[in-house]
């Protein structure tokens, strides 16, 4: 029976890690995906970040638009948007941390996974994990070694360390290396995919924001 994956990237983990370790942020996210799930049956990805303040930083949000047009056309992913506030110069993120944790542990109750792929190195997911893996799925955590937390290292039941050989094969071509993200989607039926903005109807708190350095691309 082929196993059924479901990918959950965490956005501005992800963006700061190719930054940081790549210098380039121009994924193919349709091959990253394709290489992530193998074989195995991809259920569906999610992707989650924040939305630009439109009035705070223009031409950022209209970067991150052009670039969200890009996971809209990408087959079988769904974009959650969470918000975000501004403390002083310091960009916070909001509700972004509970979409995740929250999706992850509904579809595994639901049955709609076998296999949890997360890319983050973030801790405060390494919980929601360990209640997956009680459900009886099993998990598998995406890092890049400079962003992974020791708690989601020790909890995940499979542990994928990114470098920068493991992307050889999956920048968009014809993009030129600098801080701008992708403009179109390469392949696939060219679809518009809907928003998903912070939930109504999910229950909980939202989880402690956190902290973004003011990188106008950062919650792209």
């Amino acid at each position: 029976m082929t196993q059924r994956v479901g990918v959950f990237i965490d956005g501005s983990n992800l963006y700061h890690a190719l930054e940081e370790n790549c210098g380039r942020m121009d994924l193919d996210f349709s091959a990253f995906i394709a290489k992530l799930c193998g074989d195995r049956h991809l259920f569906r990805t999610y992707y989650y970040n924040i939305i630009q303040d439109p009035d705070r930083k223009g031409p950022a949000y209209q970067e991150q638009q052009k670039f969200l047009a890009t996971l809209y056309n990408t087959p079988y992913l769904e974009v959650c948007l969470g918000t975000s506030k501004y403390r002083g110069d310091v960009l916070v993120e909001k509700g972004v941390d509970i979409m995740v944790a929250t999706d992850i542990l509904q579809f595994a109750w639901r049955d709609l996974y076998d296999t949890a792929i997360l890319v983050s190195g973030d801790g405060d997911f390494a919980y929601a994990l360990q209640v997956v893996k009680n459900l009886g799925k099993h998990v598998e955590v995406v890092a890049f070694p400079s962003n992974l937390s020791y708690e989601l290292s020790q909890t995940t039941d499979v542990l994928r360390i990114l470098d920068r050989g493991f992307f050889d094969d999956l920048w968009a071509s014809g993009r030129e290396r600098s801080g701008s993200r992708d403009e179109e989607a390469e392949g696939g039926p060219r679809r518009r995919r809907r928003r998903r903005r912070p939930p109504t109807s999910k229950s909980g708190n939202a989880t402690q924001p956190r902290a973004e350095e003011e990188n106008p691309a950062a919650s792209e």
